[in-house]
């Protein structure tokens, strides 16, 4: 039985890359532009600000992790007030990058990379994750990430399937212990409710049924008012507007794969394709039809 969270993972599809080594020192601030991929850094050593557009300023120290799932614009600076230099979000071949004083020792060392998710859904899955996970002394995620760096800058036989492999582990780790009662609404502050945990598994376990409210509220002890105030409020959106967005999540990744309507709809839990096709145009703006013509990797990010 795969929960949630594997399940979103599993569907996004990650890969990494590449990650690179980032230093600062002196007066020092970039600005980085909003990024069209999920970004995460380590601290290795010394300590630095991070602002990220939306959310509150915070200082990363050494040890720290941190991944932003849809890498919104921020900047990242010593603690000199000093007007950001504005730099592109991508790593080129260089081995590590230096900003402020170019010689001497530096304040903040950082290893910083990102990922491709290799899927259609990849806007409607990441809306489920939280904006910002910043998670301090981990030694689990610091030594994944050091593997995905030694790993990068060697071309060995196997690497991309190690890199993709270890760019899943990495995700599931940063997400499931950003999992607090402080994480944003999402999926994964749903998670860590173990009543509503309970109904967002058998929701994706059981994605044929014709689910209600009411029985969603048994599986997870609660009357129907108390679920659904407390689903609304943990995971963001309504439990069946949640259940429904999974269910077309599932049948784009289906359609991508060229699987033919009528089975789409019943593995989604639609009686019929006719149904199916009509809830998908409402959900996604086109038919499925239409959908299932475009090539693999055409809807990266609508």
């Amino acid at each position: 039985m795969q929960d949630p969270l594997s399940s979103v993972i599993a569907m996004l599809e990650p890969r990494t890359v590449l990650s690179k080594r980032i230093s600062g020192a002196g007066r020092w601030a970039v600005r980085y532009e909003a990024f069209d991929h999920p970004s995460f850094s380590v601290v290795l050593q010394g300590s630095c600000r991070l602002a990220v557009d939306g959310e509150k300023v915070i200082t990363l120290e050494a040890g720290d992790f941190v991944l932003l799932p849809a890498t919104p614009g921020f900047v990242m600076s010593g603690f000199h007030r000093v007007t950001p230099t504005r730099v592109e979000p991508t790593l080129d071949d260089a081995d590590e990058v230096r900003y402020g004083t170019p010689d001497g020792p530096a304040d903040v060392t950082m290893l910083g990379g990102y990922f491709v998710f290799d899927s259609p859904n990849a806007p409607l899955l990441v809306s489920m994750l939280p904006g910002l996970i910043h998670l301090r002394d981990v030694e689990r995620l610091q030594m994944l990430v050091r593997l995905i760096g030694a790993e990068s800058l060697e071309q060995r036989a196997g690497r991309d399937l190690v890199l993709a492999r270890m760019a899943e582990i990495l995700l599931v780790e940063a997400l499931r212990l950003g999992s607090g009662e402080d994480a944003p609404p999402g999926l994964v502050r749903g998670l860590a409710d173990p009543a509503l945990a309970r109904a967002l598994r058998e929701m994706h376990n059981q994605l044929t049924r014709a689910w209600t409210v009411v029985e969603l509220a048994k599986v997870a002890g609660l009357s129907r008012s108390a679920f659904f105030a407390r689903f609304s409020q943990t995971v963001g959106i309504a439990p069946m507007e949640y259940l429904t967005s999974w269910r077309m999540a599932v049948a784009k990744d289906l359609l991508a794969e060229k699987a033919p309507i009528q089975e789409v709809a019943e593995k989604v839990g639609y009686g019929s394709a006719s149904t199916f096709s009509t809830a998908f145009r409402r959900h996604v703006g086109q038919p499925p039809s239409q959908f299932a013509r475009r090539p693999r990797g055409f809807e990266k990010r609508s």
